[in-house]
């Protein structure tokens, strides 16, 4: 029998002492290929990301341990070097941009995003002394090198979307409020950035899909089930590091135990059924996915194929970086269980 007895047994009143992960590998059998300019786009990357972000420790330390460029190597796998660099330069900046707004209010959010979305709507003409909005320039002046029309129209779209709904986790935090479940799951959409991201499985590809296709009810279904994958698990990975400094307002675990009343490991169960199921949903709609023609066929079939990508590197790619489990990443993959951090002092 699996120990989740011993990691989550505690005395009354007091709070568990760990929890344990769902078995999400058992569910999700995609293959996990990495792009073959892996290691120096991704060095190339993060220097990029240090020189324009002018970090100070203890943040260049933390930022060294993401690896974000190792996660887009396996999202974006047959990227050539230079549109897989655009790519790890916004995971990168989009990682940095998360932990900042962390920090901001309402008015510091709806602020940054007057200074990111104005450059990608202007990346060669609209001037910014902010780094952020820098930084966009420096990636978004070099995607639209290439990207189509639809393609770009849709990143610039749902970038603005995770600004708009940052802003709403930034007024919910303030205020103490937590979602109910069928809220939180749309602004988690969002807030996550995946979508974003799924405009850059096309840039990568070098295709530019027609908004018929995309705006398609089974494309939609298969995006929303991708981005619930990725959110919810994501959600399980980061509550213990959320948790240790008081801030699981807008974490899934959180919701479902405020408005279930479930207890932590019933809530992470229930978080790894749902994943089960969603996986389920996406294979479900694959299978009725529509034909638009050979060659739009074939696109749609790279645009999935990115899709799936996403699925399977982000749960590898969990437990390499070490923002969720520090160094002991590959140990909580084999064993599944976490032992929760103490809480920081508030002051």
């Amino acid at each position: 029998m699996a120990p989740i007895a011993t990691c989550t047994t505690t005395l009354p009143n007091s709070e568990p002492s760990g929890f344990m992960l769902p078995d999400l590998f058992s569910d999700c059998h995609y293959p996990l290929r990495l792009n073959f300019h892996s290691y120096p786009v991704s060095r190339a990357s993060e220097q990029w990301l240090l020189n324009g972000a002018s970090l100070a420790e203890p943040r260049i330390t933390k930022f060294m341990g993401l690896h974000a460029g190792e996660l887009i190597a396996a999202c974006y796998p047959d990227a050539n070097a230079f549109h897989l660099r655009v790519c790890a330069d916004f995971m990168n900046w989009a990682f940095n941009m998360d932990d900042w707004l962390d920090d901001f209010d309402v008015d510091g959010t709806w602020g940054m995003r007057d200074c990111c979305i104005p450059a990608f709507r202007d990346p060669i003409n609209f001037q910014m002394d902010k780094l952020a909005g820098k930084m966009c320039k420096s990636y978004f002046s070099r995607f639209m090198q290439t990207s189509g029309p639809g393609c770009t129209e849709r990143f610039i779209r749902s970038t603005d979307s995770f600004f708009i709904a940052a802003a709403k986790e930034a007024d919910d935090r303030a205020k103490g409020h937590i979602p109910d479940l069928e809220s939180y799951i749309a602004m988690r959409r969002d807030t996550s950035g995946c979508k974003s991201c799924f405009a850059l499985i096309e840039y990568a590809a070098q295709i530019d899909l027609p908004d018929e296709v995309m705006s398609h009810p089974v494309i939609m279904a298969m995006e929303n089930a991708t981005n619930d994958v990725v959110t919810w698990s994501n959600d399980i990975f980061s509550y213990n590091v959320e948790r240790s400094r008081g801030d699981v307002m807008h974490n899934m675990i959180a919701v479902l135990m405020d408005e279930q009343g479930l207890d932590l490991q019933s809530a992470v169960d229930y978080i790894g059924q749902l994943c089960k199921d969603t996986i389920q949903r996406f294979e479900d709609n694959r299978a009725i996915l529509p034909s638009w023609g050979e060659e739009i066929d074939r696109q749609v079939a790279i645009y999935i194929d990115g899709l799936q990508n996403w699925i399977i590197a982000n749960l590898h790619w969990s437990f390499e970086t070490t923002r969720y489990f520090g160094k002991d990443g590959h140990v909580v993959k084999r064993n599944r269980i976490v032992k929760l951090l103490p809480k920081r002092p508030l002051y």
